[in-house]
């Protein structure tokens, strides 16, 4: 088969069906009955590998889990020296997550491989189920993709709610962190691609089934924690207060006012909370949350150092003291121009519509980014829900996006002949 001899339309609907029943069937797994929770490296992990497992071995693929419990899957190229393509993204999940949020982009990498079942490629490809992207459990994402890169080790000592390390989790799964250094890719990469839901509305609203990723948006997160003085609320004139969460509360208003009036950046309070929680004491204490993001990283970080100066000043005013803890930066990412030249070459010749357009929220692809050619190809969220139950892709555009994935592969291949 070549890139202008597809597969048949059945084939194609019965692979769309493949991938629309695995991700049903791997959101089962999960922590918490009636629910979709998946944190790193929990115990229903093991399900979740098993069951793509056995898909990679229909395939004819090697699989294994790394020190960082990142599921890989791994198709031999011609030779030992061929370079290798990775594709796929995460298998956490957020607490009472959809179905499709990281699992479409693993499922499909193997439903690719399928449609191509028997072509000689001229590189090796590698499917990877990262074990955590979501950064629920640990607070600070990416420990899979920075697995696979070489630049986990400072995240190892990071430790949950419960006191326990990112190297106790580890060891408690059943693998061995000090073989972390194997995790990372060895040889020559050709590159990273990851197929996701979009989590917004911007194709619903073009009405296309699918768009090429421009690059990831930057983004902060910081923590803010306001201490003036609790007292009662009865007794202690306005002008007398030192109220925490006023200055908190100040700050989040001017957080959604700037991001307003500011094209393409997002600003969100996510966390609030007073201390000590009583209706008639003035709040001692408040701790909110800031997490903030634009395309741009001048637009971003100017943004910031406004807000910022408004904690300080919303404070000040109150008598109430603030102290901010960067919790993570990461900057602006932009996709591989070529490989996005691929992707739009591919949709071009399905004749699909394939606008370009910046992810708001982060991906393992920023990641990957740094060290190969990386690209993103979304599919339309059509109710524009995410990290919701109510999550939702159309198998139509699954399809959509499955031969355009293919159609890339086989453009990458004539590439790389």
């Amino acid at each position: 088969m070549t890139a202008d001899a597809p597969l048949t339309d059945t084939r194609w609907q019965t692979l769309t069906t493949k991938i629309m029943d695995a991700c049903a069937a791997l959101a089962c797994y999960t922590e918490v009955e009636g629910e979709t929770n998946r944190p790193f490296l929990c115990p229903t992990t093991h399900q979740v590998h098993e069951y793509l497992t056995h898909w990679a071995d229909e395939l004819g693929m090697t699989t294994y889990e790394d020190a960082a419990g990142n599921l890989r899957s791994r198709l031999a190229g011609p030779t030992p020296d061929a370079r290798t393509l990775y594709l796929g993204s995460h298998l956490d999940t957020v607490p009472n997550a959809g179905a499709y949020d990281g699992i479409l982009g693993v499922v499909m990498g193997y439903a690719m491989l399928e449609a191509v079942k028997g072509e000689a490629l001229p590189y090796a490809v590698e499917v990877m189920g990262f074990s955590e992207e979501e950064g629920v459990r640990y607070g600070v994402p990416f420990i899979g993709s920075r697995a696979l890169v070489g630049t986990v080790d400072d995240m190892l000592e990071l430790c949950d709610a419960a006191g326990q390390s990112v190297r106790d989790a580890i060891t408690e799964y059943g693998l061995n962190v000090e073989e972390m250094a194997e995790a990372q890719y060895k040889g020559a990469a050709l590159g990273y691609f990851e197929i996701h839901a979009e989590q917004g509305p911007v194709l619903q609203d073009q009405g296309a089934s699918l768009g090429v990723v421009e690059g990831i948006a930057g983004q902060n997160r910081l923590l803010l924690h306001f201490v003036g003085q609790a007292s009662h609320a009865g007794t202690t004139p306005m002008n007398l207060r030192r109220d925490a969460l006023a200055a908190a509360a100040r700050f989040a208003v001017a957080a959604e006012d700037l991001a307003r009036s500011t094209p393409g950046l997002v600003a969100t309070v996510g966390v609030m909370q007073a201390l000590p929680g009583a209706m008639n004491v003035i709040p001692g204490e408040a701790n909110c949350t800031l997490d903030i993001r634009h395309a741009r990283d001048e637009v971003r970080l100017g943004a910031l150092k406004a807000l910022l100066e408004t904690a300080e000043t919303a404070s000040a005013e109150r008598g109430v003291t603030v102290t901010i803890t960067p919790k993570m930066e990461e900057k602006a990412t932009p996709m591989s121009g070529d490989f996005k030249a691929l992707l739009h070459r591919a949709a071009e010749a399905e004749g699909l519509p394939h606008p370009e357009l910046v992810s708001g929220a982060g991906h393992d692809a920023m990641i990957m980014a740094a060290h190969m050619p990386s690209a993103m190809l979304f599919v339309r969220s059509p109710n524009a829900l995410s990290h919701h139950p109510d999550e939702l892709v159309l198998p139509e555009d699954v399809t959509d996006a499955l031969r355009v994935s293919v159609r890339f592969l086989h453009l990458l291949a004539e590439q790389n002949v």
